[in-house]
């Protein structure tokens, strides 16, 4: 399947929604490499994007993001993902916002079956032009992950007043259970480890432009011998994107 098939079939999945919808929005994104918790999913090449989200009645929302992943061998050499959220936000009072959500990472053109799912949930609190956030996300023990999988993060974003840039810093923790030493080391190339990012933002209107600089403490000599670990790409990089909201 071409790559913008694999886009349009994600998208339609979420545009093909009831007319219940009170909101939609969507992006489209060029990246120069697919980084998730420090780790490439796109084999350190360069990755296209397209996302959509769907509003729904009581605080729900619904949506998709489709990725191009390259054959990247973390994915067992899959074409893309999607990935599929199904999501529950309110305001708490006081400034702080909180949101539960449930995701399918679905992977085209892979081998050996690698979809898996997760869940998590979030607070977030607003001041001004700051915002600071914490989140857990949990994968249930699979095959496609050799176990189960825990992530905690934490993450700020503060805009310049006056000016179009916003700076965004990010840090988490993965840890877990491992009953496939080979498909564990997809998501924990080296079992439990950190991650962190540092960024900044350019943001006119519906263009971004974007420059993160993310790594781990992953240590290469640590990592398992596994067709899915990506040694290569587990460690510090430098990432632009540019990205179109609508």
């Amino acid at each position: 399947m071409r790559y913008a098939e694999i886009i349009t079939a994600g998208l339609l999945m979420v545009t093909a929604l009831p007319a219940a919808a009170q909101s939609f929005s969507g992006s489209v994104e060029a990246e120069t490499d697919e980084r998730r918790r420090g780790l490439s999913w796109s084999e350190g090449k360069a990755a296209i994007a397209a996302s959509a989200t769907v509003g729904l009645p009581a605080g729900f929302d619904i949506g998709a993001r489709v990725t191009t992943l390259r054959d990247s061998p973390r994915a067992g050499g899959a074409d893309a993902v999607i990935d599929g959220t199904l999501g529950y936000s309110a305001d708490l009072g006081g400034g702080v916002r909180g949101e539960a959500f449930a995701v399918a990472h679905l992977f085209t053109g892979a081998r050996g079956g690698m979809n898996y799912i997760e869940g998590g949930a979030g607070l977030s609190y607003q001041l001004g032009p700051a915002q600071i956030g914490a989140d857990l996300r949990y994968a249930p023990s699979q095959s496609a992950i050799g176990g189960d999988n825990l992530y905690l993060g934490a993450h700020a974003n503060v805009g310049i007043p006056a000016t179009p840039f916003t700076l965004t810093a990010s840090i988490g923790r993965s840890s877990g259970s491992v009953d496939d030493a080979l498909r564990a080391a997809r998501l924990r190339p080296a079992g439990t480890y950190s991650d962190w990012l540092v960024g900044v933002r350019h943001i006119t209107g519906p263009l971004t432009l974007g420059l993160d600089y993310s790594g781990t403490n992953i240590d290469r000599a640590d990592i398992v011998a596994s067709p899915y670990a990506d040694a290569r790409n587990s460690g510090d990089r430098l990432t632009a994107r540019a990205s179109f909201s609508f």
